[in-house]
């Protein structure tokens, strides 16, 4: 039985990346030594995290300008390390409350003394939708935006316009479709999405924003830059994964073939719901998430059903954020379209089954 990992992260890698890690897991580029093994302190090492940043500015057409990190701690890390490095001239940040993630990013914020202002939010439509923000005068180090909303369901295809600092949370669509670096003062992002391993966090900083102030130093992003992310002992082995993973994503045609897979492996699967009688996708459609669909049926009994059934077909993981319940079905760069044609045919076959019965 062929198993698709629908799981909203850590989630499934692609399969020459996995072939190349078992390889290298014995002895790394024939070393003798395990790639788990490797001292972050040889060349070897720094040939991967060399390639890793290189060819995350070629995919990214990231600008000298910015520097790029790589960091442990989880995106959840930067909710604070954010405001600690940017938020120095007014200590103010503007949130646009998109939902779960973004709330916790102002809470975080706000616990080392940081003003945080909702400044649009779609709450009151259940997020259901993406807000709208219309640029106030108040003044803000910068404005915080979580490009896709992993539980919700809503994505940013087009950013909102700003004179501001505008800062990024991308964990749950980086590189599965195009932005603009130079868009943002910051972009940072989890990893176990669409990067690789659980365990690495990568922030993509412009430089006239950090070094204002001494901070604590596995925080501070000017000396985390001069360290070449290697302040303390990285995450080594999520590193070489993510760099593999970024290879694997040039060798297929870079972001932008990238995202032309995903709108099609999202759109069938939103073809499928939107004609429905038993499921139904709740997003408004021009704010619907490439990566992330959530979907229900009305009757969580009949939810649990189609999770426990999907499960023993081996469409893994989809099972729906206990805030809003249903099933989620992540779609992130590693799933084939197989993948989600297994999981539409799946549906069809139990809404049939269910009609049949009611």
């Amino acid at each position: 039985m062929t198993v698709y990992n629908f799981s909203a992260g850590p989630a499934m890698l692609p399969k020459p990346v996995l072939a190349q890690i078992k390889e290298d897991i014995p002895s790394f580029q024939n070393s003798g030594m395990s790639v788990m093994e490797i001292s972050h302190r040889t060349a070897l090492f720094d040939n991967v995290i060399n390639d890793a940043e290189n060819d995350l500015r070629d995919l990214m057409k990231i600008p000298d300008n910015y520097r790029i990190l790589f960091l442990q701690g989880g995106a959840t890390l930067q909710f604070t390390a954010l405001p600690m490095n940017l938020a120095m001239r007014y200590n103010h940040i503007g949130l646009i409350d998109t939902g779960h993630w973004s709330i916790r990013a102002g809470e975080e914020a706000e616990k080392i003394g940081t003003k945080v202002t909702i400044v649009a939010s779609s709450k009151n439509q259940d997020y259901h939708q993406l807000p709208n923000y219309v640029d106030d005068n108040n003044n803000y180090d910068y404005i915080h935006l979580t490009t896709n909303n992993t539980i919700e369901g809503t994505a940013f295809d087009i950013l909102p316009k700003t004179n501001k600092v505008l800062v990024g949370d991308m964990s749950s669509n980086f590189l599965a479709q195009q932005y603009n670096v130079e868009d943002f003062g910051a972009i940072y992002a989890g990893a176990q999405k669409n990067l690789g391993i659980a365990g690495l966090t990568v922030v993509i900083v412009r430089d006239d924003l950090i070094g204002k102030k001494q901070l604590p130093s596995m925080l501070d992003y000017q000396a985390l830059a001069n360290k070449n992310s290697m302040l303390n002992t990285p995450p080594v082995f999520a590193i070489y994964a993510a760099e593999l993973t970024l290879k694997w994503l040039k060798d297929i045609g870079g972001i932008a073939e990238m995202e032309r897979i995903n709108r099609q492996k999202s759109s069938k699967l939103y073809q499928f719901l939107d004609q429905s009688r038993l499921f139904n996708n709740l997003i408004k459609p021009c704010d619907r998430s490439l990566t992330n669909i959530p979907f229900v049926t009305g009757d969580p009994e009949v939810d649990k059903q189609v999770i426990k059934e999907a499960t023993a077909a081996g469409l893994m993981n989809l099972k729906g954020h206990r805030l809003v319940g249903g099933m989620r079905a992540s779609l992130y760069n590693a799933m084939p379209m197989e993948g989600v044609t297994a999981l539409t045919e799946f549906l069809d076959k139990f809404e049939t089954n269910y009609w049949e019965e009611h």
